[in-house]
């Protein structure tokens, strides 16, 4: 079965941001995402498994963690 991809749109509803935030996420290299578009517009795909793991990353007990180990 073939793992679901979301749009910018769909992620920032899910997420309940703004649309821009999840913008600024993808152009920081915190969500992965696919895009294609042109550079003069582009269109992000994002997979489930992707944003699943930027939610687990961005868990705060998660990155409290990680600060210790740091």
């Amino acid at each position: 079965m073939p793992e679901e991809v979301l749009t910018a749109e769909q992620v920032a509803d899910e997420l309940k941001v703004n649309i821009r935030r999840v913008y600024k996420w993808i152009q920081d290299g915190e969500l992965l995402a696919t895009d294609l578009g042109s550079p003069a517009r582009p269109n992000y795909r994002i997979s489930r498994s992707d944003l699943e793991d930027f939610k687990r990353r961005r868990r705060t007990n998660q990155r409290l963690q990680d600060d210790k180990d740091s």
